[in-house]
Protein backbone atom coordinates (compact mmCIF):
# COMPACT_ATOMS: atom_id res chain seq x y z
CA UNK A 1 0.00 0.00 0.00
CA UNK A 2 2.97 2.31 0.49
CA UNK A 3 3.33 3.05 -3.23
CA UNK A 4 -0.35 3.92 -3.55
CA UNK A 5 -0.13 6.22 -0.52
CA UNK A 6 2.92 7.96 -1.97
CA UNK A 7 1.06 8.54 -5.23
CA UNK A 8 -1.92 9.93 -3.37
CA UNK A 9 0.31 12.27 -1.33
CA UNK A 10 1.90 13.62 -4.51
CA UNK A 11 -1.56 14.16 -5.96
CA UNK A 12 -2.73 16.03 -2.82
CA UNK A 13 0.38 18.21 -2.85
CA UNK A 14 -0.19 19.11 -6.48
CA UNK A 15 -3.92 19.77 -5.98
CA UNK A 16 -3.11 22.01 -2.99
CA UNK A 17 -1.15 24.38 -5.25
CA UNK A 18 -4.31 25.44 -7.08
CA UNK A 19 -4.64 29.22 -6.55
CA UNK A 20 -8.41 28.80 -6.29
CA UNK A 21 -7.86 26.87 -3.04
CA UNK A 22 -7.92 29.55 -0.33
CA UNK A 23 -5.07 27.94 1.67
CA UNK A 24 -2.87 27.09 -1.34
CA UNK A 25 0.15 29.10 -0.14
CA UNK A 26 0.66 27.19 3.09
CA UNK A 27 -1.63 24.19 3.54
CA UNK A 28 0.81 21.37 2.86
CA UNK A 29 3.74 22.77 4.84
CA UNK A 30 1.88 24.24 7.79
CA UNK A 31 -1.00 21.81 8.14
CA UNK A 32 -0.76 18.41 6.45
CA UNK A 33 2.95 17.85 7.11
CA UNK A 34 2.49 18.89 10.75
CA UNK A 35 -0.53 16.59 11.15
CA UNK A 36 1.63 13.75 9.78
CA UNK A 37 4.48 14.47 12.22
CA UNK A 38 2.16 14.60 15.24
CA UNK A 39 0.30 11.48 14.06
CA UNK A 40 3.56 9.54 13.74
CA UNK A 41 4.63 10.61 17.22
CA UNK A 42 1.31 9.29 18.52
CA UNK A 43 1.93 6.07 16.57
CA UNK A 44 5.22 5.74 18.47
CA UNK A 45 3.17 5.74 21.69
CA UNK A 46 0.32 3.58 20.37
CA UNK A 47 2.43 0.95 18.67
CA UNK A 48 -0.58 -1.16 17.75
CA UNK A 49 -1.71 1.51 15.28
CA UNK A 50 -1.35 0.82 11.56
CA UNK A 51 1.10 3.57 10.57
CA UNK A 52 0.44 3.23 6.85
CA UNK A 53 -3.30 3.57 7.36
CA UNK A 54 -2.76 6.57 9.66
CA UNK A 55 -0.63 8.16 6.95
CA UNK A 56 -3.40 7.64 4.42
CA UNK A 57 -5.92 9.28 6.77
CA UNK A 58 -3.60 12.26 7.29
CA UNK A 59 -3.53 13.04 3.58
CA UNK A 60 -7.19 12.14 2.97
CA UNK A 61 -8.90 13.99 5.82
CA UNK A 62 -8.93 17.44 4.14
CA UNK A 63 -8.95 16.29 0.53
CA UNK A 64 -12.43 17.68 -0.12
CA UNK A 65 -11.45 21.05 1.35
CA UNK A 66 -8.72 21.33 -1.29
CA UNK A 67 -11.09 20.49 -4.14
CA UNK A 68 -14.28 22.28 -3.10
CA UNK A 69 -14.06 24.29 0.12
CA UNK A 70 -17.80 24.93 0.38
CA UNK A 71 -18.68 21.24 0.03
CA UNK A 72 -15.58 19.79 1.61
CA UNK A 73 -17.06 16.97 3.67
CA UNK A 74 -19.14 15.51 0.85
CA UNK A 75 -16.25 16.00 -1.59
CA UNK A 76 -13.81 14.09 0.61
CA UNK A 77 -16.16 11.13 0.69
CA UNK A 78 -17.01 11.09 -3.03
CA UNK A 79 -13.91 12.40 -4.81
CA UNK A 80 -11.65 10.86 -2.17
CA UNK A 81 -13.15 7.42 -2.70
CA UNK A 82 -12.88 7.73 -6.49
CA UNK A 83 -9.26 8.94 -6.40
CA UNK A 84 -8.12 6.19 -4.05
CA UNK A 85 -9.74 3.51 -6.22
CA UNK A 86 -8.22 5.09 -9.33
CA UNK A 87 -4.76 4.94 -7.73
CA UNK A 88 -5.10 1.22 -7.08
CA UNK A 89 -6.13 1.00 -3.43
CA UNK A 90 -8.22 -2.09 -2.74
CA UNK A 91 -11.91 -1.52 -2.07
CA UNK A 92 -11.74 -2.76 1.52
CA UNK A 93 -9.04 -0.20 2.40
CA UNK A 94 -10.93 2.59 0.63
CA UNK A 95 -14.19 1.75 2.42
CA UNK A 96 -12.42 1.69 5.78
CA UNK A 97 -10.63 4.99 5.07
CA UNK A 98 -13.84 6.74 4.02
CA UNK A 99 -15.72 5.36 7.03
CA UNK A 100 -12.88 6.54 9.31
CA UNK A 101 -13.01 10.07 7.90
CA UNK A 102 -16.81 10.12 8.31
CA UNK A 103 -16.40 9.26 12.00
CA UNK A 104 -13.72 11.91 12.45
CA UNK A 105 -15.78 14.57 10.68
CA UNK A 106 -18.82 14.01 12.92
CA UNK A 107 -16.72 15.22 15.87
CA UNK A 108 -18.79 13.27 18.40
CA UNK A 109 -16.65 12.76 21.52
CA UNK A 110 -18.41 9.57 22.65
CA UNK A 111 -17.94 8.06 19.20
CA UNK A 112 -14.31 9.14 18.86
CA UNK A 113 -13.23 7.84 22.26
CA UNK A 114 -14.43 4.35 21.32
CA UNK A 115 -13.22 4.50 17.70
CA UNK A 116 -10.18 2.66 16.37
CA UNK A 117 -6.81 3.96 17.51
CA UNK A 118 -6.08 5.14 13.96
CA UNK A 119 -9.17 7.39 14.00
CA UNK A 120 -8.28 8.69 17.47
CA UNK A 121 -4.77 9.47 16.27
CA UNK A 122 -5.84 11.37 13.16
CA UNK A 123 -8.55 13.32 15.01
CA UNK A 124 -6.18 14.25 17.84
CA UNK A 125 -3.28 15.06 15.51
CA UNK A 126 -5.47 17.27 13.33
CA UNK A 127 -6.73 19.18 16.37
CA UNK A 128 -3.21 19.49 17.80
CA UNK A 129 -1.83 20.79 14.51
CA UNK A 130 -4.06 23.86 14.76
CA UNK A 131 -2.02 24.89 17.81
CA UNK A 132 1.32 24.31 16.11
CA UNK A 133 3.17 26.67 13.81
CA UNK A 134 1.40 29.69 12.27
CA UNK A 135 -2.03 28.08 11.76
CA UNK A 136 -4.05 30.57 13.85
CA UNK A 137 -2.15 33.58 12.49
CA UNK A 138 -2.81 32.48 8.93
CA UNK A 139 -6.55 32.73 9.62
CA UNK A 140 -6.03 36.44 10.31
CA UNK A 141 -3.95 36.80 7.15
CA UNK A 142 -6.65 35.20 4.99
CA UNK A 143 -9.53 37.07 6.64
CA UNK A 144 -7.99 40.51 7.12
CA UNK A 145 -11.25 42.21 6.11
CA UNK A 146 -12.99 41.00 9.28
CA UNK A 147 -13.15 43.03 12.48
CA UNK A 148 -10.37 41.94 14.84
CA UNK A 149 -12.85 40.92 17.55
CA UNK A 150 -14.60 38.62 15.10
CA UNK A 151 -11.25 37.10 14.16
CA UNK A 152 -10.39 36.53 17.82
CA UNK A 153 -13.75 34.84 18.38
CA UNK A 154 -13.15 32.66 15.30
CA UNK A 155 -9.89 31.43 16.80
CA UNK A 156 -11.50 30.77 20.20
CA UNK A 157 -14.31 28.83 18.52
CA UNK A 158 -11.82 26.76 16.52
CA UNK A 159 -9.76 26.05 19.63
CA UNK A 160 -12.84 25.07 21.65
CA UNK A 161 -14.16 22.75 18.95
CA UNK A 162 -10.82 20.97 18.70
CA UNK A 163 -10.41 20.70 22.47
CA UNK A 164 -13.92 19.59 23.36
CA UNK A 165 -14.85 17.53 20.30
CA UNK A 166 -11.73 16.15 18.58
CA UNK A 167 -8.66 15.79 20.80
CA UNK A 168 -9.38 12.50 22.54
CA UNK A 169 -5.88 11.15 23.18
CA UNK A 170 -4.42 12.26 26.53
CA UNK A 171 -0.90 12.70 25.13
CA UNK A 172 -2.15 15.21 22.57
CA UNK A 173 -4.14 17.04 25.24
CA UNK A 174 -1.12 17.25 27.53
CA UNK A 175 1.01 18.60 24.67
CA UNK A 176 -1.64 21.21 23.81
CA UNK A 177 -2.91 22.40 27.20
CA UNK A 178 -0.49 25.31 27.58
CA UNK A 179 -0.83 26.13 23.88
CA UNK A 180 -4.61 26.23 24.28
CA UNK A 181 -4.36 28.67 27.19
CA UNK A 182 -1.97 30.84 25.19
CA UNK A 183 -4.33 30.89 22.19
CA UNK A 184 -7.22 31.91 24.44
CA UNK A 185 -5.09 34.70 25.93
CA UNK A 186 -3.91 35.87 22.49
CA UNK A 187 -7.54 36.12 21.49
CA UNK A 188 -8.75 38.22 24.40
CA UNK A 189 -9.50 35.75 27.21
CA UNK A 190 -7.00 37.18 29.68
CA UNK A 191 -6.08 35.46 32.96
CA UNK A 192 -7.14 37.00 36.28
CA UNK A 193 -3.49 37.65 37.05
CA UNK A 194 -0.36 37.47 34.96
CA UNK A 195 2.49 36.88 37.43
CA UNK A 196 0.60 34.54 39.76
CA UNK A 197 -0.76 32.71 36.76
CA UNK A 198 -4.40 32.44 37.79
CA UNK A 199 -6.56 31.21 34.95
CA UNK A 200 -9.65 32.97 33.68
Amino acid sequence: MQQEINRFIEHVKEASKNPEFVHHKWFVEYHLEIVEKIAFELCDIYEQADREFVRLLVWLHDYGKILDFDNQYEKTLSAGRNKLLQLGFDKETVDLAIESIEIMDRKEWSELETATIEIQIISSADAASHRTGPFMSLWWYENSGKDFRELMQDNINKSDKDWHRKMVLPEARKFCEQRRNFILEQNGQLPKSFIAGEKI
